[in-house]
């Protein structure tokens, strides 16, 4: 009987689907509210990247940990981008 290994790309693919899911929220609409919401949710994705990254950590597989920390600079680089953009069509 052999222990059945976690799927630990999981949290990486929640994480970029939460990315890209904040950067169309925020594309489709130009209310700066909105744009903010879509930024939230882009870095909500943060979360399940540093599961991911945990669980890289803990299985010891690199893939694992750089997948989800790149995952991580997405999520996070894409909440920054859309706040930018909120406080742009605020201004102007």
């Amino acid at each position: 009987m052999s222990n059945p290994v976690p799927d630990s790309k999981t949290p990486l693919y929640v994480a970029l689907a939460l990315a890209v899911g904040g950067l169309v929220i925020g594309a489709l609409f130009h209310s700066g509210g909105v744009k903010i919401l879509g930024a939230l949710i882009a870095a909500a994705g943060a979360i399940p990247a540093a599961i991911g990254m945990w669980k890289g950590i803990q299985q010891q597989t690199q893939t694992t940990l750089a997948l989800s920390l790149g995952a991580l600079f997405v999520s996070l680089g894409v909440a920054a981008g859309l706040l930018i953009w909120a406080i742009v069509v605020f201004v102007a």
